[in-house]
């Protein structure tokens, strides 16, 4: 089965794969603002987003079976919106998204710094990250100021 999973840079016309991803991993998702396809293409083409995906290649059409977007703001690289469809999980994949992730930033970018935003009741995502090096920051706190619930 591993061999069967290749990494592939996805595109605005992945969308609904991805959308469909997201949800079938219980990732919350704001389709009317910022997770839309309209969004997801705006931030695609802003050059500060890059969408890669796991597919099964032995899967009916090719499944979108992973998805991580690496994202910067110019000073960090940034990991998010990572997930692994249920049936796919506990085989390394969401390793090799963050290890694909952090080669687009560090190795394509140049960026020093990789950062992640964990929601704190997401214990899987926090293990997966502090597996893969990151160290939790307990100092730091998130704050944020929204145009509206969807974005």
């Amino acid at each position: 089965m591993a061999d069967s999973i290749i990494v592939r840079n996805l595109t605005a016309a992945d969308y609904e794969a991805v959308r469909a991803l997201w949800e079938a991993s219980g990732l919350h998702t704001r389709p009317a603002g910022r997770d839309s396809a309209a969004a997801f293409a705006a931030q695609l083409a802003s050059g500060c987003q890059f969408a890669i995906g796991l597919v099964d290649t032995a899967a009916p059409g090719g499944s979108l079976v992973g998805v991580v977007l690496a994202t910067t703001d110019s000073r960090r690289g940034w990991i998010n919106r990572l997930a692994v469809h249920p049936a796919y999980r506990r085989r390394g994949l969401g390793l090799r998204l963050v290890a694909e992730a952090e080669r687009v930033l560090r190795d394509d970018l140049g960026l020093p710094v990789l950062a992640a935003h964990v929601e704190s009741w997401n214990e899987p995502s926090l293990a997966l990250l502090i597996k893969a090096g990151y160290i939790r920051a307990d100092g730091v706190i998130y704050l944020s100021k929204r145009a509206s619930d969807d974005v």
